[in-house]
Formats: C-alpha cells, structure tokens, sequence
C-alpha cells in the first residue's frame, strides 16, 4: 500500500535526533554507575550525543538505518525511493567520518555504538565508554 504525503511526512516527524530510546537507555545506564556526562553538546563539532569535555571524549549512538550500518550489504535492501535514500544515507556515513576525523585532530576520543548493540547489551555498551574514560585520565 502506497503511504500519501501527509503520512510519510507525519512519520518522519516522529523519529527523534535527540533523547531516542537507545540514547535513553544508554544515559540511564551511565547515571546508574555515577558516569556524569553533557548530552547534545552543540558546542562539540558533530553534536554528539554524550559529550565527556574533561576527557576529551565523544559518545554517539547511531541507528542502523540512518548511518548505514552494514551498507554495502543493505544497500540494496532499499526498495522504495532509492533516489533519495541511498545518497542521503551515504551522505549521513560520509559526516559520520568527517565528525571522527575533526574531533580526533582535536585530540578527542570518539565513540560510535550501534543502536542494536546499545539494545542487545547496555552494560557491555556502557563498559566501553567507562573503560575509554578511565583510560583518559
């Protein structure tokens, strides 16, 4: 069935850039271990998600879909509007890389978890930003 415009575009507007449910989940995790962190700093190239400015590290939580994780694979997955999607989605991996590079001359530590992953093992996510942080000091 062919969704009209007004439903793709009420769709769209539901999909969070902030405060997601894996962000959620991954903060709660963090406050729970007393890992204090900034959210959504605008003032770190990239906006990342988890901002540790002390330590010079960057945490983002990435959705599979909108950065393309696996893409050479999934490409092709994408039936509807391939147009568009597929050089967004690459668009989206190409800033995803320009974001590393530019916080890691900065001297930055960056961190990038799958959505799936944050979802499978919140812990086992967690123990990586707590480990990168310890090894900052």
């Amino acid at each position: 069935m062919k969704k009209t415009q007004e439903q793709i575009s009420y769709n769209m507007s539901r999909i969070k850039s902030k405060d997601s449910v894996i962000e959620i989940a991954l903060r709660k995790e963090l406050w729970a271990r007393g890992i204090r962190y900034r959210k959504n700093v605008k003032s770190v190239f990239g906006t990342p998600d988890l901002a540790f400015i002390g330590k010079k590290t960057a945490v983002f939580c990435d959705s599979e879909f909108w950065h393309g994780f696996d893409w050479e694979n999934r490409k092709d997955d994408i039936k509807s509007n391939r147009e568009f999607w597929i050089p967004k989605i690459e668009r989206n991996i190409a800033r995803d890389q320009e974001v590393n590079t530019a916080l890691e001359a900065d001297g930055w530590k960056v961190i990038r978890l799958w959505g799936n992953d944050i979802k499978k093992d919140v812990n086992a996510c967690a123990d990586i930003i707590a480990f990168a942080l310890k090894q900052r000091k």
